[in-house]
């Protein structure tokens, strides 16, 4: 079986703004299929990489294929298998759910059924609804919805969950995930770390014009491999008292703290000792750095004026 071209490959990108380098240097390949998680601080450089990969902003030098074109280049038969979901729209108001993803089809030489898009984006009870009525998470559905209308290969989502509710959010990964069952590639931008954590097959975390990590969320969790042992000292006793450990345990507020690169035998040293003693480890718990925190290990602290 002869191997699939990536859906999007980037080798040494670079974009200038006078002698500033936003981009520089970066490399990427995008999976068919597949959800990418494309992080990074304001001033990493991804919304430039991103509008480069769009076709709507010029690169300096480097190699970009998005679909097998170049996309300064491409034409229109190449961006209709582009679906775009801006950080933010402006509904046709006085358009119904139906008639705005009639509107957009017509733009389209192969689009999908409207109502089956109706049905993929969850609007099926707002078919007959003006837009400029619907909710914040609908209309966030309907502009997918607006994105997917043309049947595209690979999906650009920009923030696409920024002002929701939890509620909103959780049942909007739910027509994220629809994307991926479909087959269709997701280039997905995100502040929540929660979102990658769920939605993603890979993440890239971009810092200072470059890919400083990508990986599976498991992958990039693994890179700190410290796990962090929490729980209530026992009345009576002191950090002295404590069995030896990996790691001198610490003590904020009452709680123990310990960061270990063994927490098994951390663990059972722990047990052992407070069973012996007839002691309980109040509120012991057992956790893994989140994505969130290799993403700020990773993407750093500081954060320049260029997206």
């Amino acid at each position: 079986m002869p191997d699939v071209p990536p859906a999007i490959s980037v080798t040494g990108l670079v974009k200038r703004y006078g002698d500033h380098a936003v981009v520089d240097g970066l490399d990427l390949e995008v999976h068919p299929g597949e959800v990418l998680a494309f992080l990074g601080r304001n001033g990493a450089g991804k919304t430039t990489t991103t509008e480069i990969l769009e076709g709507y902003r010029q690169r300096d030098a480097g190699e970009v294929l998005v679909l097998g074109e170049d996309p300064a280049t491409a034409g229109a038969e190449w961006r209709a298998k582009l679906g775009i979901v801006l950080q933010e729209s402006r509904p046709l108001g006085a358009l119904t759910v139906r008639e705005t993803l009639r509107l957009y089809a017509s733009y389209f030489p192969h689009p999908r059924p409207v109502a089956e898009v109706i049905g993929l984006v969850g609007l099926e009870e707002q078919t007959d609804q003006r837009a400029g009525r619907l909710s914040g998470g609908q209309q966030r559905r309907l502009d997918v919805g607006v994105a997917l209308i043309g049947n595209p290969e690979l999906v650009f989502l920009d923030e696409p969950t920024t002002g929701f509710d939890p509620d909103a959010r959780r049942q909007f990964w739910d027509v994220i995930s629809g994307l991926r069952d479909l087959g269709t590639t997701v280039f997905l931008t995100t502040h929540y770390m929660d979102e990658a954590q769920v939605l993603a097959d890979r993440v890239a975390v971009m810092r200072d014009g470059r890919i400083a990590a990508l990986g599976t969320p498991a992958e990039l969790q693994a890179l700190r491999g410290d796990v962090e042992i929490t729980f209530a000292l026992p009345a009576g006793t002191t950090l002295t008292e404590l069995p030896t450990l990996s790691k001198a345990p610490t003590q904020r507020a009452g709680e123990v703290h310990v960061e270990t690169t063994a927490p098994t035998a951390d663990l059972a040293a722990l047990c052992t000792w407070a069973e012996g003693r007839g002691l309980e480890l109040e509120g012991l718990t057992v956790e893994r750095p989140t994505l969130e925190d290799v993403f700020l290990a990773i993407a750093g602290d500081h954060a320049g004026d260029a997206a």
